[in-house]
């Protein structure tokens, strides 16, 4: 096209304009038939999800919204402007229908960007506007850091009712073809829906297209920072069953596992909603806490028993045949030089045949009576009585204290047993909740 004809297009442009706008009003709905309803077509393109606030239930997106409406009053024949088919004009030139985001959660409660509409001969206008919109969004967090969003975005006019509006939505589905990536949410779908509704201020139908983002939540970043520290950590709380009993930091271990286990509940709470609903992983920290706090309550029970006195009472039968018995055998409780398939003796009974004297003797105590009862009387000097007060005392207080070794020792192998027993309990314990905490991820 050479300079001249570029030249006259521009003109001609300048007096299309012109001769549109002379006696053009963009204050009216611009229809022909004032009781007929002006077909606006509305598209939006989901470009990017900006921010997703569970907190404050609030969605930030960056959207592309295109309305589409027929000017009655803006066509021209296109012969007459040298085949001129359309133009670029301001939007604040042309009459606008007021669609905004019924669910907006923006303060400033801003609009879209007044950009250009593209005006043709038959009168169609095309007005493409990029947003920045917050709205609010009902956030689920049952099942957090595994949780699926579903957010709803609500277009309508605002002041014009269906009778004057007929707002429709050009396809079935949000337009996802150049939507960036967003690093924590992953985005399933935007179906588009068309609703007509009634509300309680006015008797006129009020037309709307929502817009319904599916988002599933890549849950790697918290599984990795949140989720399988809690789980290590909670391995390490039934460890302290097996800490011994003298080492004085068998309670110290579990307090420290149930402050790390708070620090990381607060994490949670702190971008989580202050609703009745509790995460997922809440649930796993608050069952892990309250079995923590069971197991130091054990712990300090056990010691207790483990430091039984000399002056405890013996161990009771069935305590004897039950936990030094069957769940010694079970735990795989043995003393130094037995093994788990060696005959065992029985809890405080006697040694073997390598053992001297009789029971309830200490050792040479046999030897002195077999002197005494052998001993000629006019030989030696043990008919005294004195003397044999005396021996009798020395033998009364080794078997006294053998008895007390004996008790003591029995009551800390009771001890040692059941720090066993509620060792694997627990591991147990600990491995089912974070199999069923997985499981309900899935």
């Amino acid at each position: 096209v050479s300079p001249g004809c570029r030249g006259a297009q521009g003109r001609l442009a300048y007096k299309l304009l012109h001769d549109l706008f002379a006696n053009y009003s963009s204050a009216l709905r611009p229809v022909e038939d004032t009781d007929r309803a002006l077909n606006v077509t509305l598209q939006v393109t989901l470009a990017q999800i900006i921010d997703m606030d569970e907190r404050n239930q609030v969605l930030t997106s960056y959207l592309w919204v295109r309305q589409t409406w027929l000017d009655a009053h803006l066509t021209w024949d296109k012969d007459e402007y040298g085949g001129i088919d359309s133009i670029r004009i301001p939007s604040s030139y042309v009459w606008r229908p007021d669609i905004i985001l019924y669910n907006n959660a923006d303060e400033r409660f801003g609009g879209s960007m007044e950009t250009n509409v593209v005006l043709r001969s038959d009168g169609s206008i095309m007005w493409d506007s990029p947003a920045i919109t917050k709205s609010s969004c009902k956030v689920d967090v049952s099942y957090f850091p595994f949780d699926g969003q579903r957010c709803r975005l609500t277009f309508g006019s605002w002041t014009y009712n269906g009778n004057q509006i007929d707002l429709r939505n050009q396809l079935d589905t949000g337009d996802l073809t150049d939507f960036v990536e967003n690093v924590e949410w992953e985005m399933l779908g935007m179906p588009a829906t068309r609703n007509v509704i009634t509300y309680g201020c006015c008797s006129e139908p009020y037309p709307d297209v929502t817009y319904t983002l599916l988002l599933r939540r890549r849950a790697s970043f918290y599984v990795f920072n949140l989720l399988l520290p809690c789980i290590m950590v909670s391995f390490l709380a039934p460890l302290g069953f097996y800490l011994p009993a003298d080492s004085g930091e068998k309670v110290s271990l579990g307090v420290t596992v149930l402050l790390a286990l708070t620090v990381f509940q607060l994490l949670v709470a702190e971008s989580m909603p202050p609703s009745e609903s509790v995460p997922l992983i809440g649930k796993y920290y608050i069952a892990t806490m309250t079995m923590i706090t069971a197991s130091t309550a054990l712990t300090i029970f056990i010691m207790n028993v483990h430091h039984c006195g000399p002056g405890a009472r013996p161990v009771p039968p069935w305590a004897r045949r039950l936990i030094l018995h069957h769940m010694a055998r079970l735990c795989c409780v043995y003393e130094v030089g037995e093994s788990c398939k060696s005959p065992r003796r029985a809890p405080g009974g006697r040694a073997g045949v390598g053992d001297a004297g009789a029971p309830g003797e200490s050792p040479g105590e046999g030897q002195v009576g077999r002197e005494v009862r052998g001993c000629p009387w006019h030989h030696c000097l043990c008919h005294h009585e004195a003397l044999l007060s005396n021996v009798g005392y020395i033998a009364g207080c080794f078997r006294r204290h053998r008895a007390n070794q004996r008790r003591t020792g029995e009551w800390k192998k009771v001890a040692k047993v059941m720090d066993r027993f509620f060792m694997w309990v627990f591991f147990l314990m600990v491995f089912l909740m974070s199999v069923l905490v997985l499981g309900n991820a899935a």
